[in-house]
């Protein structure tokens, strides 16, 4: 992989993010401000330029230097995360500690850079002790530890759905890295059953589950977002209603800027363009999954599987919400739905995969990617 391959990773970015502008000011319309109608287009459009900058640099500097600073970048996203839960600092919001607001910065979501952020401790993690992948305390309990924590107070904003993603990815990178299928698959079914038990001592996510069982039923209450959201994709058809004449987003569709931004999509572009948001990121996973198996060290080849899953994942767990096929997590869809946090964290992660690629073929390579030996080893 090469130049071409970055090319066709920015092109894939670009597609999605203009998008995401189009549709956005197609949403504006719903809104009647007196100052600005389109005050989330101009924002999305000022954390695009922020998030350019950050792409850029990031993609500029070697990426080697996140390895020196993996830890302490890990204690200040944990304490980022332990802000939302302060007083006065922590902003709430619909039953979610998710938001913090800080000075210049604004409102800030610290699950948002938490996603790259453990990536690279456990990247730095596996690269350090990848003789010992297979043990049970270097190869499992504490990479279990590095993802563990962050995750779980991320799992008490009442965030379920960037836990669930965000848990997936780490899982996917323990895997990668040699951990043992017999600690992972035993960890997984603890978690699911811890899972459902913390679904079902909530009211509000276990109604979400029966709602997402039976949406006609309970169209007028908890199933109404996926309800209309499935109205929306059978009104475009083929090839939509024409942008800006959607109906379900006059029809309190909530969250239609963010969260289900892609059935709007589908409504008013049609089933053309909504394959092609899922080509681009079909696209953006194989570059990244190709860009982690021809990295030039082990540091390299788990961060770029990391940053790849941190991002793919969330996305088709969007995409399964929206079409019904998955109950309703709350996650935004990357690089398309509004907000500032996810945008521009979104950026900085495609950006470490141009800089993986860049240094690819430079130098010796001394080991072997940590993707590439672990799809050798399935082979075998």
């Amino acid at each position: 992989m090469g130049k071409g391959a970055s090319i066709i990773l920015c092109l894939a970015v670009a597609a999605l993010i203009t998008l995401g502008l189009v549709m956005l000011a197609s949403a504006s319309a719903k809104w009647d401000y007196s100052v600005n109608q389109y005050s989330y287009l101009v924002r999305q459009a000022i954390w695009l330029g922020i998030g350019v900058v950050v792409m850029t640099i990031m993609a500029l500097i070697d990426y080697r230097i996140l390895q020196k600073l993996a830890w302490p970048l890990f204690i200040t996203v944990c304490i980022a995360l332990l802000l939302c839960y302060v007083p006065g600092i922590g902003d709430a919001a619909k039953g979610e500690n998710r938001w913090i607001v800080l000075p210049v910065i604004g409102r800030f979501q610290p699950s948002e850079p938490a996603k790259l952020v453990i990536m690279v401790a456990l990247a730095s993690w596996f690269a350090k002790y990848q003789a010992e992948t297979k043990s049970f305390w270097r190869g499992f309990v504490i990479p279990s530890l590095i993802l563990g924590v962050p995750l779980l107070l991320i799992l008490f904003e009442m965030d379920m759905g960037t836990a669930a993603g965000l848990g997936a990815a780490g899982l996917i990178v323990l895997f990668v890295s040699g951990t043992r299928m017999r600690y992972l698959g035993t960890s997984v079914v603890i978690t699911l059953a811890l899972a459902y038990q913390l679904v079902r001592s909530n009211p509000n996510r276990w109604e979400r589950i029966i709602a997402f069982l039976d949406l006609e039923t309970y169209k007028e209450g908890r199933g109404w977002q996926q309800w209309l959201a499935t109205q929306a994709f059978g009104n475009g058809g083929t090839g939509g209603m024409g942008l800006g004449n959607g109906v379900v987003k006059q029809m309190n569709l909530p969250e239609h800027h963010t969260d289900f931004i892609f059935p709007i999509i589908g409504e008013e572009l049609g089933v053309f363009v909504t394959m092609g948001v899922v080509l681009c990121f079909v696209v953006i996973f194989l570059i990244g999954l190709g860009i982690s198996m021809q990295a030039s060290d082990r540091f390299g080849g788990v961060l770029g599987i990391g940053v790849t899953s941190a991002l793919i994942i969330p996305a088709m767990m969007n995409l399964g919400v929206t079409t019904a096929s998955l109950p309703n997590t709350g996650l935004p869809l990357p690089f398309v739905s509004y907000g500032g946090s996810s945008l521009v964290f979104s950026f900085a992660m495609i950006g470490v995969l141009l800089s993986i690629l860049r240094r690819s073929h430079s130098g010796d390579v001394t080991e072997m990617p940590a993707v590439k030996q672990k799809i050798l080893e399935v082979r075998l």
